[in-house]
C-alpha cells in the first residue's frame, strides 16, 4: 500500500497512474489527474468534492516540512532573521508543492479505495 501511495499509482489495482506526465517546462501539467484510472478503470475522484479531505493531509505534511526546515535553519545558521526563516518556508512551500499536491490526493485516495487483486490481474488478462 505504502509502494503504491509514494509511486503515485492507483490503490485498487497499483498498476495505473493517478497523475498524467508532467513537464516541469510547465508547471500546471504537474497537478493534471486522469479521471479513471488507466489500468483497472476505477474512478479517482469517485464523488464531487472527494479531496476536500486531501487539504488537511496536506496541511500535515505542510507542517512536518515547515518543522524540519526550522530545526534545519536553527542547527546550520543559530543566528537566523526572522524574514530568512519566512523566505526558507516560503521556498520550501513553493518548491514541495507539485509533490504534496499529489501525495496528499493520493493518501486520501488509498484511505477510501481499497486493494482489489482482480482489478490488478484484469488489463494483462485481456
Amino acid at each position: 500500500m505504502l509502494k503504491s501511495i509514494f509511486t503515485f499509482q492507483c490503490p485498487r489495482c497499483r498498476k495505473g497512474n493517478l497523475f498524467q506526465e508532467g513537464n516541469l517546462l510547465r508547471p500546471g501539467s504537474l497537478f493534471k489527474m486522469h479521471s479513471h484510472c488507466p489500468h483497472c478503470q476505477q474512478s479517482l475522484e469517485p464523488e464531487p468534492g472527494f479531496y476536500f479531505g486531501a487539504m488537511f493531509v496536506s496541511y500535515a505534511i505542510n507542517t512536518a516540512l515547515f518543522i524540519a526546515a526550522w530545526v534545519a535553519l536553527t542547527i546550520l545558521y543559530p543566528d537566523y532573521t526572522l524574514s530568512m526563516l519566512l523566505g526558507l518556508l516560503t521556498a520550501v512551500v513553493t518548491l514541495a508543492l507539485p509533490l504534496t499536491y499529489r501525495l496528499s490526493r493520493s493518501i486520501w485516495l488509498a484511505i477510501f479505495v481499497r486493494f482489489d487483486p482482480q482489478a490488478s490481474q484484469k488489463k494483462s488478462s485481456e
